[in-house]
């Protein structure tokens, strides 16, 4: 299946710079929407189920390029943002990198800064969509177990072997290992380990190494 190509997010108020930056971005194969200011951006929010990023001015009339940082945040975008400026200054540049800008390139730039720039900025998107993508599938499977799946689910990931569990739920171990079984089955996971794992990406416990425990 051919890949989709990833869509360059271009918000600029200089038109002949976005002109110039959208032709240099269809040749290298981008696909490319351009904006002149940070608000369209915003009313137009980016399909982030496809592979992208944005390129944004600093210094924007009306909403300036951190402050759309911050909206996409508080919105949980995921599409990493390139900073492109001419008025580059150090408290501005900090900023939005620990803001979690990709980063932070000063006007003019070369092809090969930018072209390289973004292919990075794909490359964690990708990475972002990925994960995303797994604790999505993990929230589904387990919504999938029963409330008393659940309680197993939650004390076998905190450590609790199959007799604690059984004298806590008031069941027998061989209830319990049943119920056990079921969980693992529908998590679809092999291991203790794993199933820990899946709960400490979910949230759900805090990072405990989980123990080799006999059932």
């Amino acid at each position: 299946m051919p890949d989709v190509p990833a869509t360059i997010h271009i918000v600029d108020d200089d038109a002949s710079f976005r002109a110039a930056l959208e032709r240099r971005l269809r040749q290298a194969g981008y696909e490319v929407t351009t904006y002149p200011s940070a608000q369209q951006l915003l009313d137009r929010r980016p399909d982030e189920s496809k592979p992208g990023c944005i390129l944004l001015d600093v210094r924007i009339p009306g909403l300036s390029g951190p402050e759309l940082q911050d909206r996409m945040a508080e919105l949980g975008s995921t599409l990493p943002i390139i900073f492109l400026t001419g008025y580059a200054d150090l408290p501005t540049t900090v900023r939005t990198i620990k803001a979690g800008a990709h980063d932070f390139l000063t006007k003019p730039v070369t092809s090969e800064q930018l072209l390289c720039s973004i292919k990075q900025a794909m490359a964690q998107h990708e990475t972002t969509r990925a994960a995303r993508h797994r604790l999505n599938a993990f929230r589904a499977q387990l919504d999938t177990l029963t409330p008393r799946e659940h309680q197993v689910f939650d004390l076998v990931v905190h450590g609790k072997i199959n007799k604690q569990i059984a004298g806590q739920l008031g069941a027998t171990e061989r209830t319990i290992k049943a119920h056990r079984h079921k969980v693992m089955e529908k998590m679809g996971v092999q291991s203790l380990a794993e199933l820990v794992s899946i709960a400490e990406r979910l949230g759900l416990v805090r990072g405990e190494s989980p123990q080799s425990r006999s059932s």
